[in-house]
């Protein structure tokens, strides 16, 4: 992330949801206080997971079919929704966009970072928890949901560039063999 630029730049309301009076923005544009009727509101970080799946030497990567980031390259994943527990997310996640009706191999816990995701004009902070497969075989692949295509890539022809999310960014680059080895 850039730290130089404010997660929030412009306040989150103009008018309160509540009483719909005109009214300003807390501290950091994340925080909202109607100074009306007191209603309060946190634009708090959400959570995401990535799948980070490994099979003889190669990365499954997939090509973001919707904003933001279209067409950039991608790890499968997603939200975590409501009332669900990270690997449970996951595991729809790899469901929706890849077809998988059950997991290629045990998820193990790889890497956290923060990220920011925006969307509609809002931009969202989150925490991108990545965890890892490493699948006796390569799983059938059957894009679909938020994933355009998805293929297979040795670790060391990837360009973290390419990928349209920096906590994704930071990943791959720590997945690529270092030089000489």
């Amino acid at each position: 992330m850039n730290p130089a630029r404010p997660l929030y730049p412009r306040p989150l309301f103009r008018h309160c949801p509540r009483c719909a009076r005109e009214a300003g923005s807390g501290d950091d544009g994340r925080r909202f206080v109607c100074p009306h009727c007191d209603f309060r509101y946190y634009h708090n970080v959400a959570a995401a997971v990535a799948a980070v799946v490994v099979h003889d030497g190669a990365l499954l990567i997939t090509h973001r079919a919707h904003a933001p980031a279209l067409g950039t390259l991608d790890l499968p994943g997603g939200f975590v929704d409501p009332g669900e527990a990270p690997q449970d997310a996951l595991a729809r996640e790899l469901a929706e966009e890849l077809g998988w009706a059950t997991l290629p191999a045990p998820l193990v816990f790889h890497h956290g970072a923060p990220n920011h995701y925006e969307y509609a004009g809002v931009r969202y902070a989150t925490c991108d928890l990545f965890f890892r497969l490493d699948p006796a075989t390569r799983p059938p692949l059957a894009p679909a949901d938020d994933v355009a295509h998805a293929e297979w890539r040795a670790l060391d022809t990837l360009e973290p560039a390419a990928f349209g999310m920096a906590s994704v960014r930071e990943v791959v680059s720590r997945l690529r063999p270092m030089p000489g080895t």
